[in-house]
């Protein structure tokens, strides 16, 4: 399933690489890949395919889950659809409380004690899902885990999700991706390394060939 979900994240260019010609975070980082799996949403084959795995590792992993709550907002419409084939409530968590109304941060009725599972798109550091985590635990809701569409495998949010003490399942991560991508001629094999060196260490610049 992750080289299925990989595939379909690569031939819809939800995730490409770029390792020759790297991308810039915003946080001045150079990346060989870029992420938009909001374009999952526009392609009914994928997102079938994406969203029946979510709703499939939700009701594996998370058997005791009673609510799925999406992060704002990638993660509102794969929550929406999982939640619809598993036939759950959902919500979602905004980034900050409404200036205005009822000055909500989370939509949707969540009774305190709430079995709860996050749906995100993408984790990276896993600094925006840690903050979702919070948000709903102050809330009541018992937050059994995260499962996400990618995840980078960056130690730092690897070691971020572990001292928060959530669990993150995930679709399908950076290695496979690449993997799959080398696979299919999508970027050299000789690749496949140095785009792993650039997962071990973002601020290392040295995958980088000048």
């Amino acid at each position: 399933m992750e080289k299925r979900i990989a595939k379909a994240l690569l031939d819809i260019g939800a995730v490409f690489f770029r390792p020759d010609e790297p991308f810039t975070w915003a946080s001045g980082i150079k990346s060989p890949v870029y992420c938009d799996n909001r374009l999952i949403l526009s392609s009914p084959e994928a997102r079938d395919l994406v969203e029946k795995a979510i709703a499939d590792t939700i009701a594996r992993d998370y058997k005791d889950c009673e609510m799925l709550m999406g992060t704002s907002t990638a993660g509102i419409p794969h929550a929406a659809i999982a939640a619809h084939h598993l036939g759950l409530p959902m919500g979602y968590v905004r980034s900050g409380a409404k200036d205005h109304g009822r000055q909500n941060q989370i939509e949707g009725r969540m009774a305190p004690g709430t079995k709860v599972v996050v749906v995100e798109d993408l984790i990276s550091t896993g600094g925006s899902v840690i903050e979702v985590v919070r948000v709903l635990k102050e809330a009541g809701a018992e937050v059994l885990g995260i499962v996400s569409i990618f995840t980078y495998g960056m130690q730092k949010g690897l070691n971020a999700l572990t001292a928060e003490g959530v669990r993150n399942v995930s679709l399908t991560c950076f290695d496979v991706i690449a993997e799959v991508a080398a696979e299919t001629g999508y970027i050299k094999a000789e690749d496949v390394q140095r785009l792993k060196k650039f997962r071990d260490n973002p601020s290392d610049e040295s995958w980088i060939q000048r």
